[in-house]
């Protein structure tokens, strides 16, 4: 449930903080005055788009946080955990939301940031916010298969079926286009098998261009590299080579060196010079040990390089490049070959179709047996709404395979004993579908996880009596979640367990909202304005008075 709610330079709202109760709260106040602003914090901190508009003017953030018991939550607990939001056994979640003057918006669960879809997926777990216009969407089947579905728990079923719709819709296109387009694809084929065949006859090894290249290198200037080898290895070891000489000068510095000592220094360079000449010679050796004059090899590597270089001009790549041409051919041929294999993409087709068959007719069962269901618990509180004797049925119209299943959803409405039961948006009134959609917003969140409902002015339309069994309504509800409505009905304010009042005044050149909470005479002064408007007399009050008195009976 909602424990804390926390705004600052939110909207007209400089700093607020709510604590929450159990039970039924009703939020009251004159039109204007922010009702809304509590309901639109909450939707943002559920994951809602935000707008830099709603920052406080003159503030350049605002800054929204919630607090929930999830105690009773274990699914929810579990999904946290293994997000690592959550420590093991924690009963307690906050959330927060910053959104600055750029429009931009920043997200945390228990101190952690997260993504907007996160919040929206943990949001959707915490609170059920029922809008003013939700009455509107009934006539829209859409809207009347997703209530359905939401009540029966099958809105993943709808899903698994939409998704083999979407694979059925596909296989059928693939096998369209590979029946129309089999002569193109034909052709298409034997290019890819003609390319195939002559890129495999060149046996093209991974690397081979590199490899190749540094060899025949070397082989080119073989007799240069041999040449060069010996004569540097001369003038180092010859006769007369470097080393005789450094030998030489070594000799007559030696027997002078403990006279001079700048001799000996000389002597320990002399002595690395020396080192460094032999290493040299070694290598010159070496080289001229493993230089090889075979023009036998160079010829044939000059063939096969001229034959890759060939290949590679005539598909307009780089020699390099032949080895992935070839293997990007052979996934190319296996493609069109498997999306030319008309057997194969019927037996797709098929098996697709049965996928959906299977999953619809599922979601059809469920369906059939949560409609029964909702059809007759709605018209039992559409009874105690003063609609005496209506009848609401869902009718399940069977309908070619749609992404939706296999029945077109259609509410059906009696309005009146012996009325001929017809579609929803055929025969009802703006107020008895308002009525009619508060019954089912009563009875589907009798059965919803969600631990906390809101209902924002989903009243309006009706009044007298009827409005007084909306509240009583709402207050039985009340027992199973914590309830919060936005009313401006003083029948259904009165059967409030608890009582705000949204207020706004001036502060200098700003315009500020804030929240009370109201008890005893306050409370009688505001169910009052809501029954008397701006002239308040005893008679007003004491009806308020009654009215609170009755409720709570």
């Amino acid at each position: 449930m909602l424990l804390a709610l926390s705004l600052r330079d939110f909207v007209i709202v400089e700093n607020l903080h709510l604590d929450f109760q159990n039970g039924f709260t009703v939020l009251t106040g004159e039109t204007g005055a922010g009702k809304s602003i509590t309901l639109d914090a909450l939707g943002l901190l559920l994951g809602d788009k935000a707008d830099y508009g709603q920052i406080r003017n003159g503030a350049a953030e605002a800054h929204l946080s919630a607090l929930f018991d999830i105690g009773k939550l274990p699914l929810l607990q579990e999904q946290l955990c293994e997000q690592g939001l959550l420590e093991a056994g924690g009963e307690e979640l906050s959330v927060r939301r910053i959104i600055d003057i750029k429009g931009k918006s920043r997200s945390y669960i228990n101190n952690q940031a997260v993504t907007l879809s996160q919040l929206k997926a943990i949001g959707s777990q915490l609170i059920d916010i029922h809008g003013q216009n939700a009455h509107h969407s009934l006539n829209q089947e859409a809207a009347q298969r997703q209530l359905l579905d939401a009540f029966a728990g099958s809105l993943e079923q709808a899903e698994t079926v939409k998704r083999h719709y979407q694979n059925w819709v596909h296989a059928k296109k693939m096998l369209q286009e590979a029946q129309t387009q089999s002569e193109q694809m034909t052709l298409e084929r034997e290019r890819l098998e003609w390319q195939f065949q002559e890129l495999s006859q060149l046996e093209v090894k991974p690397d081979e261009w590199e490899t190749l290249s540094q060899s025949y290198d070397s082989l080119a200037h073989a007799a240069e590299l041999l040449t060069n080898a010996q004569e540097v290895d001369e003038m180092i070891d010859g006769d007369h080579g470097l080393r005789r000489q450094v030998y030489q000068c070594q000799k007559k510095l030696g027997s002078l060196q403990e006279i001079e000592p700048r001799f000996a220094e000389s002597l320990e360079m002399l002595a690395s010079i020396e080192a460094e000449l032999v290493e040299i010679s070694a290598n010159m050796r070496h080289v001229a040990g493993r230089t090889d004059l075979d023009p036998v090899q160079l010829a044939e590597q000059e063939r096969r390089m001229g034959e890759l270089m060939s290949m590679a001009r005539k598909y307009h790549i780089e020699p390099e490049e032949l080895y992935h041409k070839v293997e990007e051919v052979s996934e190319q041929l296996a493609g069109l070959q498997a999306a030319g294999d008309l057997a194969a993409l019927e037996a797709a087709v098929e098996n697709a179709m049965d996928e959906y068959n299977e999953a619809a007719h599922v979601l059809s069962a469920m369906r059939h047996q949560a409609a029964t269901r909702l059809g007759q618990e709605t018209t039992y509180y559409m009874q105690y709404l003063a609609m005496k004797g209506a009848q609401f049925e869902i009718a399940l119209l069977p309908s070619s395979p749609t992404a939706h299943g296999l029945e077109q959803v259609q509410f059906q409405v009696a309005a009146n004993k012996g009325s001929q039961i017809r579609p929803l948006n055929k025969v009802a009134s703006g107020g008895e579908l308002a009525r009619i959609s508060l019954a089912l917003q009563v009875v589907t969140s009798q059965y919803t996880k969600v631990p906390t409902l809101i209902f924002d002015e989903v009243d309006t339309g009706i009044g007298g009596g009827v409005a007084e069994m909306v509240g009583k309504a709402l207050r039985t509800l009340g027992r199973r979640h914590q309830v919060l409505a936005v009313t401006h009905l003083p029948q259904v304010a009165s059967c409030g367990e608890h009582h705000w009042k949204v207020q706004k005044h001036s502060e200098g050149e700003q315009t500020v909202s804030e929240i009370n909470i109201l008890d005893g005479s306050d409370r009688i002064e505001e169910i009052a304005r809501m029954l008397g408007g701006e002239t308040i007399t005893d008679t007003t009050r004491s009806h308020a008075a009654e009215l609170l008195t009755l409720a709570a009976a």
